[in-house]
């Protein structure tokens, strides 16, 4: 089924198409920079698509000739108070833990550009899928303005010293170095870049979301927790996933050989 859902802000998009929502950054004249309008659009999608059972899986792209540039800078030196700086980083922040925070898995489309926040946004998404023509950079140090939250996504999506190279130098690196260093999952010719995509998010769709949910929230605690500690909070994760009906579901299909009926508990 296919729908599209209004959102106020016409700098973001939605369309729902079988259980995927796609959310499209639609500021293509400014490279889909991220100002506080499309932010907090962004931010609202994410709240709302939590809520919407219907959706399975979401998918984060940007119209125009990149994926996204990055803060607007042109509104935030129209705003330089202290406050008003403050103010944008922290939405951002949010947006960002909104998209780790949502109990259903987030991809990146990515073509073009994505630099700085917008790098950051592609490493704080569960998946990447990248054209062979996307390049990605911090390249905050060039300005003057470190890439200081965007290293928080970058430094938990690649290593350490890749993602310092990439904020001490601001260059460019190539879809294929990027995905050799971990920053997205798959690099695809740009025309296929749409099918790639969906078929990826078309597959995880058919999961149980009960599954899926419980298996995106464990792995984000268990990545920062000791060992032993990530042990045992991962056993008992799977002990309570073993009790629900899918669960059950999913090994007696399994054992008898059949397609599992997902009912979500």
């Amino acid at each position: 089924m296919n729908s599209t859902a209004t959102i106020a802000d016409a700098s973001l998009l939605r369309r729902d198409v079988d259980g995927v929502a796609w959310l499209t950054l639609n500021r293509p004249q400014a490279r889909n920079a991220l100002s506080m309008g499309l932010m907090t659009a962004l931010d609202d999608a994410l709240v709302a698509i939590g809520r919407d059972a219907s959706v399975k899986v979401v998918v984060i792209g940007g119209a125009g000739p990149a994926f996204c540039a990055g803060h607007d800078l042109r509104e935030m030196r129209a705003h330089p108070e202290e406050a008003s700086a403050a103010a944008t980083f922290a939405l951002c922040s949010r947006v960002m833990q909104r998209v780790v925070g949502l109990a259903k898995p987030v991809i990146a489309r990515v073509h073009g550009v994505a630099t700085a926040a917008g790098c950051q946004l592609v490493a704080s998404c569960d998946l990447a899928v990248a054209a062979d023509t996307a390049r990605f950079a911090t390249p905050g140090v060039n300005i003057g303005l470190f890439c200081s939250t965007p290293m928080v996504a970058l430094s938990r999506a690649v290593g350490r010293k890749q993602a310092m190279e990439m904020l001490l130098t601001g260059e460019m690196v190539a879809a294929d170095r990027a995905r050799e260093i971990g920053l997205v999952n798959r690099v695809v010719p740009e025309a296929e870049l749409d099918t790639a995509v969906a078929a990826l998010a078309g597959g995880i769709a058919a999961k149980s979301p009960l599954t899926v949910a419980i298996g995106k929230e464990a792995f984000y605690r268990q990545a920062e927790l000791p060992m032993a500690d990530a042990y045992a909070y991962a056993a008992a994760v799977m002990t309570r996933n073993m009790m629900a009906h899918d669960a059950a579901e999913g090994i007696d299909a399994f054992l008898a050989k059949r397609h599992p009926v997902w009912t979500g508990t």
